[in-house]
């Protein structure tokens, strides 16, 4: 039986518990989930607790109820719903994107790096910089998001298959540590909104006047050194995250 740690809601020892299994894999799309009163006799609280807990792991939409099955794992299930889980299914899978999703670059090659990404990757605005610019699409073929990838041009050499548009199966982070020795030990996100433009609608297939959401991810190795500065745009949705405190 799981212990209950008194300092956090049973609750959210219970979502926490649960998010971990799907979200590192152990749970996949379309796992039943066991009934409440089933959790309830394993934990040893309320079936009130454990719908509670169902609740919020419904709203994150992680699990879902399906006709003759009970509670399953959402079939499209968002694997990340922070950077840290973001980071661990990348490191597992090499993948950053959704069960049923996928990805295509559309483009990739160096060019001279932008004030905010020369800033961002400590190198001298105009040197060369790795640009991997990738569209990620839903089971439907429906576009989600485009992101735009930058690293240091003189990883190159090193890590030519930086510089095409196939897809690298063991995922750029171990890649880059394969090739170069560089691992990304530390991440941090900087979310923010604007208005989409043109180009961003059409792609995200929005109406315009809308919100995208612009994530700014930057990557670094135990040194502090930016191993990778990544610009995602999504259609901007309101992101709930739950944590203990």
């Amino acid at each position: 039986m799981p212990k209950i740690e008194r300092a956090i809601p049973p609750y959210m020892q219970v979502v926490t518990h649960l998010r971990g299994q799907i979200t590192g894999g152990e749970l996949s799309p379309g796992d039943p989930i066991p009934s409440d009163r089933a959790l309830s006799e394993e934990w040893g609280v309320s079936r009130a607790t454990i719908q509670k807990a169902l609740t919020v792991l419904k709203t994150e939409g992680l699990i879902e109820g399906v006709q003759g099955s009970g509670t399953c794992v959402r079939r499209s299930t968002p694997l990340h719903h922070n950077g840290f889980d973001r980071a661990a299914a990348v490191r597992r899978t090499g993948r950053i994107y959704g069960e049923g999703e996928y990805a295509k670059i559309t483009s990739a090659g160096l060019e001279p790096a932008p004030a905010d990404v020369a800033e961002a990757l400590g190198i001298p605005e105009g040197a060369p910089a790795i640009r991997r610019v990738r569209v990620t699409y839903s089971a439907a073929d429906v576009a989600l998001s485009m992101s735009t990838s930058w690293l240091d041009g003189a990883v190159a050499s090193s890590a030519p298959a930086l510089l095409g548009t196939d897809r690298i199966r063991e995922g750029t982070w171990r890649y880059l540590e394969d090739r170069t020795g560089h691992a990304v030990t530390t991440g941090q996100d900087r979310v923010s909104t604007r208005l989409a433009t043109e180009e961003e609608a059409e792609l995200l297939s929005l109406d315009l006047p809308a919100a995208v959401k612009i994530t700014r991810t930057i990557l670094r190795d135990g040194d502090g050194v930016t191993v990778e500065y990544g610009v995602s745009i999504t259609e901007g949705r309101e992101s709930i995250y739950d944590y203990a405190v």
